[in-house]
């Protein structure tokens, strides 16, 4: 395994040296500001950079579906980032995930995940909202490093469902046999949990969205989940266990 630290860039070039493909994900950076949109991008053309250097053939960059415009939650430096490979002169590929099925397994987060049987969201109640399930962008990133001379260039933005959020909950208590619901959080505290959460929760509630082709990505991943399939799947168990454990 090659080691690399984001921020020793010198690093990030012996770890890269003589791939033929990179994966970046770079982490989200937070400070005592909330989220550092700069660190963020700077780590993720650092890693291009490296690639470049090294003569890699092919980045695939995972960043976040567009919801909107670039006010939307954790996406300004991740567009950055896909300048910054626009820029390179490599080939690349962007995938543009939605939010995952996996988040309902989050726990200790002020989003997501359960609380006493309670999954508390800035998404409108009633309105379908998309989500996908990480196995399947990890798939969708295999095809693009296979077939680069298909992928190369495009963004694809992914998403495997689409399912309101007290459907979601209907669908996880029949699936676990616990009775779980949503709560839908006001603006005001989508405010107090920062500035980008709070801009997402108004864009939400002005009927803005994902908007991914999901048949699209079915017809280049035929395997592509549903929320049931996931939940069939792993899902369920593993939210089974914790709510049994009362976690």
């Amino acid at each position: 395994m090659a080691v690399g630290d984001f921020d020793a860039p010198a690093t990030l070039t012996a770890a890269v040296a003589g791939t033929r493909g990179v994966f970046l994900v770079p982490p989200a950076a937070f400070g005592p500001d909330g989220w550092d949109v700069d660190l963020e991008a700077t780590r993720g053309a650092a890693v291009i950079d490296a690639a470049r250097h090294a003569g890699t053939d092919h980045i695939v960059f995972t960043g976040v579906a567009s919801f909107d415009n670039e006010t939307s939650w954790g996406s300004s430096g991740k567009r950055q980032i896909e300048q910054a490979l626009a820029d390179s002169g490599m080939r690349y590929t962007v995938l543009r995930p939605v939010r995952f099925m996996e988040n309902y397994l989050a726990q200790g987060m002020p989003l997501d995940g359960f609380v006493d049987g309670v999954n508390v969201h800035l998404f409108p109640a009633d309105r379908p909202a998309q989500m996908i399930a990480v196995d399947d962008i990890a798939a969708v990133a295999a095809l693009a490093f296979s077939d680069p001379g298909r992928f190369s260039g495009r963004t694809l933005e992914l998403a495997g469902d689409a399912v309101a959020p007290t459907a979601a909950a209907e669908l996880i208590s029949r699936a676990t046999g616990y009775p779980v619901r949503y709560r839908e959080i006001t603006e005001a505290e989508a405010d107090a949990l920062g500035e980008q959460i709070g801009n997402t929760w108004r864009l939400a509630h002005q009927g803005h969205g994902w908007h991914a082709d999901i048949e699209q990505i079915r017809s280049i991943h035929p395997g592509l989940q549903s929320l049931e399939t996931w939940l069939a799947g792993t899902g369920a168990a593993v939210l089974k266990s914790r709510f049994a454990a009362g976690d």
